[in-house]
């Protein structure tokens, strides 16, 4: 049976070799994920599963082998004066029932290789989302580790002035909150960033390994999206699977009342009177007290059933696809002020009120206030780009374009 999984073979080879500390892509990621989850192992047999039950429809009931003694007298033991006769039997089903039956199965078996398809592209989906919340969760870090280590030295040029009486104990105060906040916030990214390589590494199945360096970085850019993918997603494909299925399990059941006919040929002798016998024989249960009314009732309403699924997962996958749509422009947005207006005016801000201070023209507080903001905006932005991966690697999972890059 042919799965989508085939792109990952040559990153599962690179992982099985794949040193404990060794940098950790995207690919190999997913990769690793895909290889070992017991999700995804679990869905590979339940389409075994389903092969094997549809096999199993195609085949016809076995032959049965008949061995018969009549006309045996009562006062004697034995075969000699009895009519002895050996035969075989073959039930034939009713035409259409076993061609139903086999288009059947092949359905069950669409529907389970498209439901193991859509549990692969969840997966992918959380591997590359948790991906992303590591990779933004270091570089928050950095800007965490670099806002302490200028609070740090802040302490210091504020101490080096209240001893030399050019500025008063608040400055020194002022700047020491400060340094504690960029030590909260350390301690902050830093538990963020230990969450997010834990919800990584329980997804590749290394819940208790390290990871290793991340290789890898955000992306940007916002690409063109449009819905014509989603006639191919593996929920829509399993349920129209599953929509035929429930229709020709109904037809299936309006043929079940019609009886299968039996034929049977038997060849023997009569030992009474010294001659050889050969017999014909067609048997057909009549259709009077069972008629098929319950499971026809019932075939009927898993058809309307399957058939509303089916609606019911187009509307969901449109309505999930806008939402996402919707979220990604408003990240892009976000990101492109962010990128372009926003953090390009706070460091030329803070370049002003930097030279400013040492000019004389500016006083110690506005220098920690202007640091502070631009530490702030540079923390919003890797939110502002997290919540655009995060949105992108929703949409392809609906599309099913994942970048492994």
């Amino acid at each position: 049976m042919l799965f989508s999984y085939g792109r990952y073979i040559l990153p599962v080879l690179f992982v099985c070799v794949w040193p404990a500390r060794a940098e950790l892509t995207l690919s190999n990621a997913v990769a690793t994920a895909v290889a070992g989850n017991p999700e995804l192992l679990a869905g590979r047999q339940r389409v075994e599963a389903a092969t094997g039950r549809a096999v199993q429809a195609r085949a016809w009931p076995n032959p049965e082998l008949e061995l018969s003694a009549e006309d045996m007298p009562a006062n004697q033991v034995g075969l000699a004066r009895s009519k002895n006769m050996i035969g075989i039997a073959q039930t034939v089903p009713f035409p259409g029932k076993k061609s139903l039956d086999a288009q059947i199965g092949r359905r069950e078996i669409s529907a389970a290789e498209n439901e193991y398809r859509a549990r692969e592209r969840d997966l992918v989906r959380s591997v590359t989302a948790a991906f992303y919340r590591a990779l933004a969760a270091e570089q928050k870090v950095d800007v965490s580790r670099q806002l302490l280590d200028l609070s740090d030295s802040l302490v210091k040029v504020a101490g080096k002035r209240v001893e030399v009486g050019a500025a008063g104990n608040q400055e020194s105060l002022r700047a020491e909150i400060e340094l504690e906040r960029a030590h909260l916030e350390l301690t902050t990214a830093r538990r963020e960033l230990t969450e997010s390589q834990q919800e990584l590494a329980t997804l590749l199945g290394r819940p208790r390994e390290p990871l290793g360096a991340l290789q890898g970085a955000l992306r940007t850019a916002v690409p063109a999206v449009d819905a014509t993918a989603l006639a191919q997603h593996p929920n829509l494909r399993a349920a129209r699977a599953n929509r035929e299925r429930a229709e020709m399990e109904w037809r299936r059941a309006k043929l079940e009342p019609l009886p299968d006919v039996t034929f049977g040929v038997a060849g023997g002798r009569d030992t009474a009177v010294d001659e050889n016998l050969l017999e014909f024989r067609v048997s057909l249960p009549l259709p009077l007290f069972d008629r098929g009314q319950g499971r026809k009732r019932e075939a009927r309403a898993l058809a309307d059933m399957a058939r509303y699924d089916l609606t019911a997962t187009e509307q969901r996958l449109l309505q999930d696809f806008d939402v996402a749509k919707t979220r990604l422009r408003a990240a892009g947005d976000q990101v492109d002020t962010y990128r372009t207006r926003i953090l390009p005016k706070a460091e030329e801000a803070l370049r002003l009120v930097r030279s400013g201070f040492e000019a004389g023209k500016f006083g110690f507080l506005d220098l920690v206030d202007t640091q502070r903001t631009l530490a702030e905006a540079r923390l919003a932005y890797w939110d502002k780009l997290l919540e655009l991966n995060l949105t992108l690697a929703d949409l392809e999972a609906l599309a099913g374009n994942f970048n492994k890059e």
